[in-house]
């Protein structure tokens, strides 16, 4: 027999080992018993987590002997069939290649066919998404009033690019990332059966990096077993596929909470120059940081994988900084992962991204100017409220001031007057509100300062002549006047 991969190899055959997706196969295996079953489905997902595996279970399940029933026999010769996709009543489309009006029209003429030997005749469509809005419409009023042989399987992993009249007809069912310790268990199982010896840190990194998917876990399980053999440990994950130890992420973070801007940048560096996926290392940091803000918000919250002494390390690091300054140092990060996604210095952008999280991690801001203010007045009148008897204390005004200031002092301490089965309803704060003038005085004026002159008193300066008079005033005219003995006529 010809080698199987393990995506193949493991794939599920009932409803039992369908892996990370309770909520569809509570649902399918209840309409299958209530015998309420819809003529179209929609299964929609990313990819690996088990779309196609779904559709031809339910499609077993349907079309097997005594069925529909959901607790089938998979080793039967009909559900053999249907796995391995020679099926006659289940008709695998791709969506990608067969997307044209004219497939569409080829698939309504077979419907009107009985099914060779099951009960229905299921039409599976993956990529459903990749059919043209024609070829959408064109199936509208086939999906819409099948003959009652007839059941429809969409899958898709864009669920935005369906058209909405195809939406409307089908019962969507939404699966989720599988999380990654049943992907990390699964794995463990998987090299049991095989002989293989995994460790569990390593197992886990495989299950991190597939970042939801089963099928993608055990391609790079099968890669690893190519490349190390019989024995898998956590450096041969990440030297083949280029991720981060949980550690390095854990110190990075540290870094970064102490604000450590040289000792950040030197980790970056280190994994670049080893060959490190940076965007992957990017997304490991940004999922430490929300662990540390959930933490805060949610003491029962895990690590997200990280070992435990690693994280209650993070957790007394983190306990300086509020959660407000994590959450600015997210948002920091996922502008530079928007950067990177098309940028061709990763690293660039990486590491300007820290030297703005760290400048934001230690800014100071109006809320904490507020926090301080209000411990300073809450010490303040803790201080004021010691002792009934206690003398007050005034501030007195100089002799020269035009009018005397109401001592804030006296306002914020508790008078000689009042006991203690009388306390204060004003807070500190609204005692200085309190306290505070109603009109400003303007302030005295300042002697000139001694380097500065005196100023000179400015003379007027003689009006001018009128431009008639100094006409007549011109030597050039005095002159003419004498020569010719003239004199001047208004």
């Amino acid at each position: 027999m010809s080698y199987q991969v393990f995506a193949r190899k493991y794939r599920p055959k009932t409803f039992d080992d369908v892996l990370g997706q309770d909520h569809v196969v509570r649902t399918l295996r209840n309409a299958i018993a209530q015998k309420r079953l819809a003529h179209a489905y929609l299964f929609v997902g990313p990819r690996g987590t088990g779309k196609t595996s779904t559709a031809r279970i339910l499609a077993k399940a349907l079309n097997c002997s005594g069925g529909p029933k959901a607790d089938f026999d998979p080793d039967e010769e009909i559900c053999i069939e249907i796995a391995e996709g020679r099926s006659l009543d289940v008709q695998e489309i791709d969506g990608a290649s067969n997307n044209s009006v004219e497939d569409i029209r080829n698939l309504r003429e077979s419907v009107r066919f009985a099914p060779a030997r099951g009960q229905f005749k299921i039409y599976y469509i993956d990529e459903v998404h990749m059919l043209s809005n024609a070829a959408f419409n064109a199936l509208l009023k086939t999906l819409e009033e099948p003959p009652p042989h007839i059941k429809f399987i969409f899958a898709t992993t864009e669920a935005n690019k369906v058209l909405p009249t195809i939406l409307s007809r089908c019962q969507r069912f939404d699966l989720r990332p599988i999380p990654t310790e049943t992907i990390a268990k699964h794995l463990l199982h998987i090299a049991n059966a095989e002989g293989i010896s995994i460790d569990p840190t390593a197992a886990w990194a495989i299950a991190k990096g597939a970042d939801g998917g089963m099928r993608d876990a055990q391609s790079m399980l099968d890669q690893l077993v190519a490349f190390c053999g019989d024995h898998i440990n956590e450096e041969n994950v990440l030297d083949v596929f280029g991720f981060t130890s949980r550690e390095k992420v854990a110190t990075l973070t540290s870094a970064l909470l102490k604000r450590d801007t040289p000792a950040a940048l030197s980790l970056i560096q280190k994994e670049a120059e080893s060959g490190r996926e940076l965007s992957q290392l990017l997304g490991e940091l940004i999922g430490c940081l929300r662990a540390l803000l959930v933490a805060k918000l949610d003491p029962t919250a895990d690590g997200e994988g990280i070992p435990t002494a690693l994280w209650n390390q993070l957790l007394e690091i983190a306990n300086e900084c509020p959660p407000d300054r994590i959450l600015a140092a997210i948002d920091v990060f996922a502008e530079a992962e928007g950067r990177m996604k098309w940028a061709t210095n990763k690293r660039l952008h990486f590491e300007l991204g820290v030297i703005k999280c760290i400048q934001t991690l230690g800014e100071v801001r109006i809320t904490d100017l507020i926090k301080v203010l209000t411990r300073s007045a809450d010490f303040m009148a803790t201080e004021s409220g010691g002792d009934s008897q206690a003398p007050t204390r005034t501030v007195t005004p100089p002799a020269s001031a035009p009018e005397p200031v109401k001592p804030v002092l006296s306002v914020i301490e508790k008078p000689a007057t009042r006991t203690k089965s009388a306390p204060t309803s004003i807070s500190a704060f609204d005692s200085l509100i309190e306290a505070a003038p109603e009109t400003s005085t303007p302030p005295p004026a300042l002697d000139p300062p001694p380097w500065k002159e005196p100023t000179k008193p400015t003379v007027e300066a003689p009006s001018p002549a009128p431009a008639e008079d100094q006409f007549y005033q011109d030597p050039l005219i005095q002159s003419a006047l004498e020569k010719f003995e003239g004199s001047f006529v208004s």
